[in-house]
């Protein structure tokens, strides 16, 4: 088969994780990564000191506490299909973090603690990904712990969701009488092996056998079949049978059960993937202007940061772009444009992820993930192509729950602190804004959890020993109006003018109320609570 746009963008698939915290989104992108053939031990997330290996989580901070913060990227081939694996953070304070990384994937897998159900962060985010139609698989996890009735889980799916759960298995027992699980369409029974976390996974050590010979195999005694048995009936005649169209169309999801840590589930849901999940698709922008889609099949090479990380390589100050390409065939050495600001860039060391290590990306096709190393040149939200006029719809920034004002212990190293904090904000993780009177630096963040990775990367990626206070300040809204109209306001409200990374006019708000009696006084200026970029 040629190596063609259109042919290699059929063999990707992109897909993000989301979960609640602590579902074992970590852990399953390990056994993933593990059932693709791309590692041959899966790290312990919980494990301690050397133990600890999680290969998704790079940051120092992630590594110490368990949880991750930043969003990941990670390919890997199997199956004679190219596989990016979008790690989002699970912590609702970056929530704005792993919006943004959907945008870049064409499927998602939901990850549910089969103890717990739907969880509150779980529900934010597949709003996020209603909002963008993207197809869901759902994988119940931790079923070798006890666990609600697998019944009452799917009504909560259907009730809470609006989704139609279509189980593809059904599990045999959960906690120390988890069993396995049969594939409803075959009947084959998938017996579970209580493995150790991080061993070397045989590929085939969940060969199945027919359900009706799991007593005589010695997986199952005659109680444990004939209510298996009993209840996969009541499943496939009461839940509506699997429909790939239905699913592509954000309508139904497919259910898998399992247990990550033990690597159990994890290679059919491998399967899964790679069987009903989208390639890439047709993706809307303006062409010089004119509305158009980008095919990802095109030749033309176009594509859009979705995500800006800095320092994922200690040793060196680097800045590393993720694009989403959308379609050609990119080859290292290319020059793309970025449409925004007209300026050309040579890609000539551009990088395929595996979370923190990485090789050079001789080339990729759309729906692949790379990252260009650059010196602040490329934000989130711009669109490059080759002929740099093309423009994607560009991400979003959105206002910020919580303003700090931030300060260097060492008052030499304020000018370390500025190139700093504009390093970071330029990530989008965190709001940076510079009042308009004085020289303080106001941080804008979701939650707490953010200041404090933000202090940790302070001082282990730039040697700043940083205190965060409370500002003067809530609220930040960014001003749009007529040049004029907006001159005229902030020459009336100096003192509460500033400017974010991009020179944008904001005004920031003792409380939610000012900001709505002076909004009622200046009709002819809009008080925004997100600003697009791109």
């Amino acid at each position: 088969m040629a190596h063609t746009p259109e042919t290699e963008a059929k063999r990707r698939r992109t897909f993000a994780i989301i979960s609640h915290p602590d579902a074992g989104k970590t852990t399953l992108t390990e056994h993933l990564l593990l059932a693709g053939g791309s590692i041959r031990a899966a790290g312990q997330v919980r494990a301690r000191g050397e133990n600890r290996r999680t290969r998704s989580d790079w940051m120092k901070i992630e590594r110490e506490r368990g949880i991750s913060v930043s969003s990941s990227v990670m390919t890997f081939e199997h199956a004679d299909l190219m596989f990016n694996l979008l790690d989002t953070p699970g912590h609702e304070d970056f929530s704005e973090d792993t919006y943004r990384t959907l945008t870049a994937a064409d499927a998602a897998v939901m990850v549910l603690d089969a103890a717990k159900g739907i969880e509150p962060q779980t529900l934010k985010l597949f709003e996020v990904c209603r909002l963008r139609d993207i197809p869901i698989i759902t994988f119940i996890n931790k079923m070798d712990r006890e666990a609600e009735d697998p019944l009452a889980l799917l009504d909560e799916v259907a009730s809470k969701l609006q989704l139609d759960p279509s189980p593809l298995y059904w599990p045999a027992g959960s906690g120390n009488r988890f069993r396995g699980m049969v594939e409803l369409t075959t009947g084959l029974f998938y017996p579970f092996t209580k493995r150790e976390s991080g061993a070397d996974y045989d590929q085939g050590h969940e060969d199945p056998v027919p359900l009706a010979q799991a007593v005589t195999a010695g997986l199952l005694d005659a109680a444990e079949l004939a209510e298996v048995t009993e209840t996969a009936e009541l499943v496939a005649g009461g839940f509506k049978a699997f429909d790939v169209e239905s699913f592509l169309e954000g309508h139904m999801t497919p259910v898998i059960f399992g247990s990550a840590l033990r690597h159990y589930g994890v290679n059919q849901l491998l399967a899964a993937l790679g069987a009903y999940a989208p390639p890439p698709k047709h993706v809307k922008a303006e062409k010089a202007g004119v509305d158009t889609a980008i095919d990802p099949g095109d030749k033309e090479v176009t594509g859009f940061i979705f995500k800006v990380q800095a320092n994922m390589d200690p040793n060196h100050r680097d800045r590393i772009a993720m694009l989403k390409l959308t379609s050609g065939r990119f080859q290292r050495g290319m020059k793309l444009k970025v449409q925004n600001t007209g300026k050309q860039l040579s890609v000539n060391a551009p990088i395929m992820f595996f979370a923190s290590d990485r090789e050079l990306a001789e080339e990729a096709f759309g729906g692949d993930v790379i990252g260009i190393p650059n010196h602040g040149v490329l934000r989130v939200g711009d669109s490059l192509s080759e002929t740099g006029i093309i423009r994607f719809q560009g991400l979003p920034n959105f206002a910020p729950e919580i303003l700090q004002r931030v300060r260097v212990k060492d008052p030499l190293k304020a000018k370390h602190l500025k190139k700093a904090l504009e390093s970071l904000a330029e990530e989008g993780v965190t709001q940076l804004f510079r009042p308009a009177i004085g020289s303080d630096f106001i941080v804008g963040a979701v939650g707490q959890l953010q200041f404090e990775v933000m202090a940790d990367r302070l001082a282990n990626e730039y040697g700043l020993e940083c205190v965060f206070e409370p500002s003067p300040f809530s609220e930040a809204r960014w001003l749009s109006g007529t040049p004029d109209k907006i001159e005229d306001f902030a020459g009336k409200y100096r003192s509460a003018m500033g400017t974010d990374l991009d020179e944008a006019p904001v005004f920031l708000g003792k409380s939610a109320w000012e900001i709505n009696y002076v909004a009622e006084r200046f009709p002819d200026v809009q008080f925004q609570r997100t600003k697009e970029r791109g």
